[in-house]
């Protein structure tokens, strides 16, 4: 959606989710369970003083704040996709301590904070692995050099390697030929506008074009796109790149843990066909309505537990992606807190370059 000078004021992420979770079949939404989460989550996170300020405090996060900040947030954001592990499927033969891990720092890390311990290895081992240019030279940058920077400390290796190092080349190419090498420029281009930057990355990068077809009508998602922006925004505490004047537009970014989270607090349900589905480990393939539901009725979810935080604490500085990073951040704890905790489910498995 755009004005009348062509400028986007809308992502089309929440028009999207809205269809979604009106026409939805096999996952509905609890208002009473969302209005519940809304007060306990609104007090935990005053409790725990969340701010964009948390995101700096995670430990493998940048404490820099400059241009190669930037990239490096452009590079884990790009390929912030599908780690979950085939070891949690119980006919693999395979052990918790088998799945994919990146030692770094003296820690073994896995899931999403194994891509940021592999980046900051590579970069602390002389690899200028955040460079786009860098990415485009396949004779410095070789698969079988990529292939050494996801090494594995296990023997389980890195989910969809291919399509990871298939995004990297794709990245390098549009940057360097449309954005003068740097992903600062999109930065720029967008004029302090989060729409107008979510709208030049799904634009210019298919691989970030998160979109699919819902009885008939195209949806969009956009999970790495926004978080990209997000992650920009609270890096740079709202200041210098990170400033965006309407930054509340973004939502939440529907991956396969949040779901998970909103589900065990209650606010999602499933049919039971869904349920056992899951509960069985079974794949969803990317694209498929019960996907599609479950990524579009989170994102309406969260958009439903801001709503009712703000009524009730109308100066909450509160917004869709403080919320889902603080969902995200303490999804174990919220797990244990909720009362619907003895009915967990296991998150939803969709191999997709998209989450």
């Amino acid at each position: 959606m755009a004005d009348g000078d062509g400028n986007p004021i809308s992502t089309g992420v929440l028009e999207s989710a809205c269809f979604i979770y009106q026409n939805a079949n096999d996952v509905t939404i609890s208002d009473a369970a969302c209005k519940r989460a809304a007060e306990s989550v609104y007090c935990a996170m005053q409790e725990k003083s969340y701010s964009t300020q948390t995101w700096s405090s995670n430990l493998l996060n940048p404490r820099t704040k400059d241009a190669s900040t930037v990239d490096w947030i452009f590079l884990v954001d790009l390929l912030n996709f599908s780690f979950w592990s085939d070891v949690d499927s119980a006919d693999t033969g395979k052990s918790e301590s088998n799945r994919f891990t990146v030692s770094w720092d003296g820690k073994a890390w896995t899931g999403y904070w194994s891509l940021c311990a592999l980046v900051n290895r590579a970069l602390v081992a002389g690899v200028p692995i955040t460079t786009a240019t860098f990415w485009n030279n396949t004779e410095n940058c070789s698969d079988e050099l990529l292939e050494y920077v996801f090494r594995s400390e296990t023997s389980e290796q890195v989910p969809l390697l291919s399509e990871r190092i298939a995004c990297l080349r794709e990245a390098g190419r549009v940057l360097t030929e449309k954005f003068d090498g740097s992903f600062i420029n999109c930065i720029e281009r967008a004029g302090g506008s989060a729409v107008a930057l979510v709208t030049l990355i799904v634009e210019n990068f298919p691989c970030f074009k998160d979109e699919a077809l819902y009885k008939g009508r195209p949806v969009k998602i956009y999970k790495r796109a926004q978080i990209l922006v997000a992650d920009i925004w609270a890096c740079f505490n709202q200041q210098s790149y990170g400033y965006f004047r309407d930054i509340d537009q973004i939502s939440m970014f529907a991956d396969y843990r949040v779901p998970q989270i909103l589900y065990n607090l209650g606010c999602l349900q499933y049919s039971d066909a869904l349920t056992s589905h899951i509960r069985s480990l079974n794949i969803i393939p990317n694209g498929d309505p019960w996907e599609v539901e479950l990524r579009g009725c989170s994102i309406w979810s969260v958009e439903m537990i801001k709503s009712e935080i703000l009524k009730a604490h109308p100066d909450a500085k509160i917004n869709a992606i403080l919320l889902d990073f603080y969902l995200w951040d303490t999804a174990k704890e919220i797990q244990q807190r909720a009362a619907v905790a003895m009915d967990s489910i296991p998150c939803h498995r969709t191999r997709s370059f998209f989450y």
